[in-house]
This record gives structure tokens, C-alpha cells and sequence, in this order.
């Protein structure tokens, strides 16, 4: 991996990061050594995180691997999940700053949809599945293939199923999206993830997460660095291109602590 502009991307103020599949694997806890790396550069930077799970499973993959921190290192991190659509900052405890809930009868219009386009497509779910297949987030519906838990229940096998269905059924996934988008004008769709669909307000995108972060932390865009492993056309965290935030791509995890160990000096 060759790391270009190195002088402007260890000056940036506030680095910022995706979450799944950048810091950890799909709905995965941080390992060892990207907690004691996070630690290290919240010592040294502000740090966002920005990803489409909800808040319960960013404590379960970002908050808890790094419990052993000092305290006042949490004031640097700030967490933006269900794609920003709400932001929890740390002032002696995790206080939720806003949230941008759906309505029940929006939430219900989504689900909805997702079965209108089940049927429509004749699309079958697989005959096992774990946990809820379309969630109520709050702020964010989200449709999993084989459900929201099965990576909790099945652990790495549960990642390499989901890898599996990825590699051979992304465009049955890509058609889905496609068509609740069509029906649901009104909101913004989000093929995310290796086997989810993500549905929010319209005009959420991780661009959104971005200006929100300037908003309420006053750190202008030219001065963050956007860390990310779908800064791709139709991928989930493309969006921020359009922002003009220096970016880094990613493969995985392993790139993101090479990122991370230059920032700090080293590599």
C-alpha cells in the first residue's frame, strides 16, 4: 500500500472513519491491535467514526475494545452511526447530541416496501436466517439477508457466509435497492455492507456525516481526512468525494493501521 501526500495527511485535525470493514470486521469488535492504535491516535487527533449500524453495535465494536483508555481520551472520539443520522459525544458518559428519528408510519412504509419488492422480484430469503431480516434503527430501516445477528450467533462463519453471498448475489441485492429506491422517492437508499440495505431521510449519505461533523465540532472539511474500504462508485462511503475531503482508501483493517501508524510517525 503506497501512502501519498504524507505531510497533508498528518496535519489533518480530525481523521474520520468508516466502521465496518475499515476499523473492524462486518459487526466485528475491533482486535487488539487496532483498539491500543486508536488509542494512541486519540492521544494525538480528534477521531470520527461514521458507519450504518446502530448505536448498541458501535459500543459492541468500537466502545468496548477500548475500554481501557483514560477516560478523557473519549472526549476526542465522536460517534455518528446509522449513517450520522444521530452523533453521541462523551461528557462524563455517552450523551446522544440529536437523533433524526423515522416515524412509525415511515418505518412501517419502508418494511413495507421491502416486501412489496420481495414479491415483486420473486426473491426467496435463505431458508436459515438469525435475528431480524428488516430493523426499526430509529433513524435508519435496514434490511440484512441472512438477518442482524447472524455474526453474533455464527461468528466467522457467519463473516464468510456473508462473503459468500456477497461475491455471488451482490446484483440481487443491487435490483432490491434499486427498486425500493424507486418506490420510496422520498428517502435515501443505501446498498451497504456485504449483505445489507440501509433507509434513511432523503439526502442522508456519509457526505451528510461530513457536514454535520463541521457543524457541530467546527473543524472545517479541509482539515479531516475521510478513512474508508467503499470509496468506490456505489460504494457506501463514496459519497464524501463530492465533499472535496482528503481521502484514503482501504482493503481492510490491516490498511487502516498502516494509515493510522503513519499518522502517528511511524511507517
Amino acid at each position: 500500500m503506497k501512502i501519498t501526500n504524507s505531510k497533508k495527511i498528518k496535519n489533518k485535525d480530525l481523521i474520520v472513519f468508516d466502521l465496518d470493514g475499515t476499523l473492524a470486521e462486518t459487526k466485528t469488535p475491533m482486535d487488539k491491535g487496532m483498539a491500543k492504535l486508536m488509542e494512541q491516535l486519540l492521544t494525538a487527533k480528534h477521531v470520527a467514526v461514521i458507519g450504518g449500524g446502530k448505536y448498541q453495535l458501535f459500543r459492541e465494536q468500537l466502545l468496548r475494545p477500548l475500554k481501557i483508555i483514560h477516560k478523557n481520551l473519549l472526549e476526542n472520539l465522536y460517534l455518528f452511526p446509522t449513517t450520522a443520522t444521530t452523533f453521541f459525544r462523551y461528557k462524563s458518559g455517552w450523551k446522544k447530541v440529536y437523533a433524526l428519528s423515522l416515524s412509525a408510519a415511515e418505518a412501517k412504509k419502508i418494511k413495507n416496501t421491502f416486501e412489496k419488492v420481495f414479491k415483486e422480484i420473486g426473491y426467496k430469503h435463505p431458508k436459515k436466517t438469525y435475528g431480524e431480516l428488516i430493523e426499526n434503527r430509529g433513524s435508519q430501516v435496514s434490511f440484512s439477508i441472512y438477518g442482524q445477528d447472524i455474526v453474533k450467533v455464527l461468528g466467522k462463519k457467519g463473516i464468510l457466509m456473508k462473503e459468500q453471498w456477497k461475491n455471488k448475489h451482490t446484483p440481487t441485492k443491487m435490483k432490491i435497492a434499486g427498486l425500493v429506491a424507486k418506490y420510496l422517492p422520498e428517502f435515501e437508499v443505501h446498498a451497504a455492507g456485504f449483505t445489507t440495505i440501509d433507509v434513511t431521510r432523503k439526502g442522508i449519505d456519509k457526505a451528510y456525516g461530513l457536514h454535520q461533523i463541521e457543524k457541530y465540532l467546527h473543524v472545517p472539511i479541509n482539515k479531516m481526512l475521510f478513512v474508508g474500504d467503499a470509496i468506490f462508485p456505489g460504494g457506501n462511503d463514496y459519497a464524501v468525494v463530492k465533499t472535496g475531503v482528503d481521502y484514503v482508501p482501504v482493503k481492510d483493517s490491516e490498511e487502516t493501521k498502516k494509515i493510522i501508524r503513519h499518522i502517528l510517525g511511524g511507517e
